[in-house]
């Protein structure tokens, strides 16, 4: 008789392997990208108006 127990804990611990080899390999990845973004550029406030066109 064949032993299911064995059989099924064989198949579990590669089932957790496996799991953990894409949740590592998804980590990674996102590391990466995160290094790749370039940083956004700084805002430029807008130009005062000219005393000229105030007094106008």
């Amino acid at each position: 008789m064949p032993n299911y127990k064995a059989m099924y804990m064989k198949l579990l611990h590669a089932s957790e392997q496996a799991v953990d080899l894409l949740i590592a390999a998804q980590l990674e990845c996102e590391e990466l990208g995160v290094s790749l973004l370039e940083p956004e550029p700084a805002a430029i406030p807008p130009p005062e108006p000219n005393k000229k066109a105030r007094e106008e």
